[in-house]
């Protein structure tokens, strides 16, 4: 038997494992375009590690439409406008990296729109390695394909962690400030997707400089979201 073929037959059971898992995996995605997230990955592997779990799964309309402007005027400006990815973000994240990079530093910055976020968070593990970030892309395309902007982003808010074992909107909104995530005002909006790049360090209802100033930022931001309709392809 020639060397090729030996390749060929060593790589079809990880051939069939793959089909099968992207098997499995499209039809769970066409059954989460209606029903909430069980669990996710990070979920899982907090709660082994014994930090606890509190995720209540809330209806986009049962979610502040502040929140929906926030993390748009936060995380992607462009959300309503690609298809999954932002390639002139990728471009500057890329600089930037290399920038860094050229002065000894380590890498400072991504590019990943909300939608990957959403890939990343409801289907797969933490980390950067280039296999996660090929499924990720693989998973981006699928659910801009079949859930669309709407679902998206409802899951976003459903599953992104805000502190430590507490995910989602609702139990964000009353780990932090006590009150349902349908009366989140804008200001405490603002402050929930200002701590999103680092929820496990930083506090939404005892803010440090840095969160405050970021918050002022994003609520300013806000504004442009209302009034260019940034949030038009989720809010209506």
């Amino acid at each position: 038997m020639s060397g090729l073929a030996k390749t060929v037959k060593k790589g079809r059971p990880l051939l069939t494992l793959f089909l099968l898992l992207l098997l499995l995996g499209s039809s769970g995605l066409v059954l989460q375009r209606f029903i909430p997230i069980p669990a996710t990955f990070l979920m899982t592997t907090r709660l082994i590690e014994g930090e606890g779990r509190d995720y209540r799964w809330r209806s986009l309309d049962d979610i502040s439409p502040r929140l929906v402007q926030a993390v748009i005027a936060s995380e992607d400006a462009t959300f309503c406008a690609h298809r999954g990815f932002d390639m002139k973000a990728i471009e500057r994240a890329l600089k930037a990296n290399a920038r860094s990079e050229k002065r000894g530093g380590a890498r400072i910055r991504g590019g990943s729109t909300i939608s990957q976020q959403t890939a990343k968070n409801a289907f797969l593990w933490p980390g950067r390695d280039w296999i996660r970030k090929g499924l990720e892309a693989g998973y981006t395309v699928a659910i801009e394909t079949v859930w669309g902007k709407r679902r998206i982003m409802e899951v976003y808010l459903n599953v992104a962690e805000w502190a430590p074992g507490v995910y989602g909107a609702e139990a964000a909104a009353q780990h932090w400030f006590g009150k349902s995530a349908d009366d989140l005002t804008a200001r405490e909006a603002a402050r929930l997707a200002a701590i999103l790049p680092s929820p496990r360090r930083y506090s939404a209802a005892s803010p440090g400089p840095y969160v405050r100033r970021r918050t002022s930022r994003i609520q300013a931001a806000m504004g442009t979201v209302r009034n260019d309709g940034l949030a038009s392809c989720v809010l209506g």
